[in-house]
């Protein structure tokens, strides 16, 4: 029990530190912020694909089964919606490039 609630106090740590953090971030770097969470989601899914690979083979596909698929289809959810967000605000920055030019 007092391993849970210091896991759980620690996940709430995290979370206010994260978002500390990101506010502070100026909008220059939020593309690249974008990209690097793409990336970590994307080692995401290769764990997810591992777990659930060695849970199903196992015979018996138990909670950890499916929270590893469940993990799986969420990052590549994540993944997918980072990249369309990041495409379009390197559409934003090239479009204010090309009508500065002009």
């Amino acid at each position: 029990m007092a391993a849970l609630v210091g896991s759980i106090t620690i996940f709430i740590l995290a979370i206010f530190l994260g978002v500390e953090l990101i506010s502070k971030v100026p909008p220059t770097l939020h593309t690249p912020l974008m990209s690097g969470a793409n990336a970590i989601s994307g080692i995401t899914i290769v764990g997810a694909l591992i777990l659930s690979n060695t849970a199903f083979n196992d015979g018996d596909p138990g909670a950890a089964a499916w929270m590893a698929f469940a993990a799986l289809i969420m990052a590549t959810i994540n993944v997918v919606g980072g990249f369309m967000v990041t495409n379009r605000m390197l559409e934003m920055i090239a479009g204010k490039r090309r009508k500065g030019g002009e």
